[in-house]
C-alpha cells in the first residue's frame, strides 16, 4: 500500500533523528565495549558492530511496511498476531537455544530471534484492540487485560526471564490507563500483583514452592546491599557503580574506559552498556542520551494524543510504554537502584532482535502520527 503524499507532512521527524543518534551513539558504544574482548579472542572488533547492523536493516525494512500499512487495518489480524506470538513463546521452550541458563533465542543462520521481544508488539497490538471497547475498560472488567497479558507473561517466566515479564505487566496498566481505566482500581490491582510477588518470594525463599529461581530472588534483594556479597551477586553492580562514578564529568574517552576495556564490568556492550557510556563520555555523554530518550517519548506521547481515534491512541501510548520501562528499568539496574533483570537499553544495547523490535514499535508510532489527520467530506 502506498502512503498518500498528504500524510508525509504528518512525519515526526523530531522523533526520528532522535532514535537515528541514539543507533549512531549505540554502534559507537557497543564497538567501543566490546573492543578489548573480541581482540583477544582474535575476532574482528567490529563483529557485534555487524551483528547490529543487520538488526537495523531488518528494523528498517520492517519499519517500512508498518508504516505502508492503514493501522485500522491490523484489527482484522489481531487474534492471529496474539496467537501468534503464544505459539512462539510455546516453541521457545521446547525448539530455543540456551544461553547462560535461559532458553530465549531461535537461531536461523547468524541470526538469533527473541521472540518475547516480538511478544511485546503483539501485547500492544492487541490490548489496543480489546481496549477501543470501553466495556472492557469499565468498572472491573478490566481483569480481562490482566488475563490477555498473563498468558505470555507466564510463559516468558518459565524461559525464565522475570524482566521481560514484567513489562507484560506495567504494559497492561499503562495501557488501561491511557483507556481510561479507573485509578482506584488500578491501584488494588497494583498492590493485589505487588502482594502476590512478594508471597511467590517468601515461599520460593523458604523451599516449598520455586516459583522464582535463586539466582533470581538474589538478583532482587542485592541491590539493596551488594556489598553483603561483594564477590558473587553484587559484584555487577558494584563494579558499574564504578564505572559510572569513574566517568567523571567528561568521560574517559572511547577505548579507554577502564572498568570495560579490562573486564571488570560484565555484559558491557549488553545489560551494562549504560555504565560503557558513563564511563567514556561522562555526565555530559549519559546526560546527551537520556535528553535524546525523553525527545524520543515526548514525541511519542505527542503523537498518541493527536491519534485521530483510541485504536490509534492505544497503540502508539502502548509502544511508547515499552521505551519508558526499558529505560527506566536498565538505567535504574546500572546505578543500583532497581534489581538486575537484564532488560536492554533500547538502540543502544547489542542485539539482533532488540533492534528489529524497537524499530517496529517506532514504525507502530509513526505510523499513527502520518494518520493522525481525520479524512473531511
Amino acid at each position: 500500500m502506498i502512503v498518500p503524499r498528504r500524510y508525509w507532512r504528518n512525519l515526526d521527524w523530531p522523533l526520528i533523528l532522535a532514535v537515528l543518534a541514539l543507533i549512531a551513539i549505540g554502534m559507537v558504544v557497543i564497538y567501543s565495549a566490546s573492543y578489548s574482548q573480541l581482540t583477544s579472542a582474535g575476532l574482528s572488533p567490529f563483529y557485534y558492530v555487524t551483528r547490529q547492523a543487520m538488526g537495523l536493516a531488518l528494523g528498517l525494512a520492517a519499519n517500512i511496511v508498518i508504516i505502508s500499512i492503514d493501522y485500522r487495518a491490523w484489527e482484522r489480524w489481531t487474534r492471529l498476531i496474539y496467537f501468534g506470538a503464544i505459539g512462539m513463546l510455546v516453541g521457545i521452550l521446547a525448539l530455543g537455544t540456551t544461553v547462560f541458563g535461559s532458553q530465549r533465542w531461535f537461531r536461523i543462520g547468524p541470526l538469533s530471534i527473541q521472540p518475547s521481544e516480538l511478544a511485546k508488539l503483539a501485547l500492544v497490538i492487541t490490548l489496543a484492540k480489546h481496549l477501543e471497547n470501553k466495556a472492557n475498560v469499565s468498572g472491573w472488567n478490566i481483569w480481562r487485560t490482566f488475563a490477555i497479558a498473563a498468558i505470555p507473561a507466564g510463559l516468558i517466566m518459565l524461559q525464565p526471564d522475570l524482566g521481560t515479564s514484567a513489562i507484560f505487566v506495567g504494559l497492561s496498566f499503562v495501557m488501561l490507563y491511557f483507556a481510561g481505566a479507573d485509578i482506584k482500581k488500578l491501584a488494588l490491582c497494583g498492590g493485589a500483583l505487588a502482594a502476590a510477588a512478594g508471597g511467590a518470594i517468601f515461599v520460593s525463599l523458604k523451599g516449598w514452592v520455586s516459583i522464582i529461581k535463586p539466582y533470581q530472588i538474589s538478583r532482587l534483594l542485592v541491590f539493596l546491599d551488594p556489598y553483603a556479597d561483594r564477590n558473587g551477586a553484587g559484584w555487577n553492580i558494584i563494579q558499574s557503580i564504578i564505572a559510572i562514578g569513574s566517568g567523571g564529568f567528561s568521560g574517559k574517552g572511547i577505548l579507554s574506559g577502564t572498568q570495560s576495556q579490562l573486564h571488570f564490568l560484565p555484559a558491557n556492550h549488553t545489560d551494562f552498556v549504560f555504565s560503557v557510556i558513563a564511563e567514556e563520555f561522562g555526565f555530559i555523554g549519559t546526560l546527551v542520551v537520556l535528553l535524546l530518550y525523553s525527545i524520543m517519548i515526548w514525541r511519542g506521547l505527542r503523537i498518541a494524543m493527536l491519534a485521530k481515534d483510541t485504536y490509534g491512541m492505544l497503540l502508539a501510548s502502548g509502544a511508547v510504554s515499552i521505551f519508558f520501562f526499558h529505560l527506566i528499568i536498565n538505567v535504574g539496574m546500572t546505578i543500583g537502584m532497581m534489581p538486575i533483570t537484564g532488560l536492554p537499553l533500547p538502540f543502544i544495547t547489542a542485539g539482533g532482535s532488540t533492534m528489529l523490535t524497537s524499530l517496529m514499535a517506532i514504525g507502530i508510532i509513526l505510523n499513527v502520527g502520518l494518520r493522525r489527520q481525520k479524512i473531511m467530506f
